[in-house]
């Protein structure tokens, strides 16, 4: 089963939300979209969601580590800079892979 870490951003909020799936990307962010999660959910707080980056994993434990990685840093700049640096990118990802 694939996992994936993905990235959504939202213009309107101009604020990025990092989850963990083993849907595909698309109809993640379509029941985003649409609202099919609980009613405390983040992203219910905008409807504009757009998948900035996503990140397939090796396994469901290895995709929760590299998930809680990106979180823990709490950092709009850290993550765009996940998308400009491909390699600093797979250094996090070998990193998270290996504990």
């Amino acid at each position: 089963m694939k996992t994936f870490v993905y990235i959504l951003f939202s213009e309107k909020l101009n604020r990025f939300y990092t989850g963990l799936t083993t849907l595909k990307i698309e109809e993640r962010l379509n029941n985003h979209l649409e609202k099919k999660y609980s009613t405390s959910n983040f992203t219910q707080k905008a409807n504009d969601w757009k998948i900035f980056l996503f990140i397939e994993c090796e396994s469901t434990s290895h995709g929760r580590k590299l998930e809680l990685f990106i979180k823990k840093m709490k950092s709009s700049k850290f993550i765009l800079s996940l998308k400009d640096d491909p390699e600093k990118l797979q250094n996090i990802i070998e990193r998270t892979n290996q504990y």
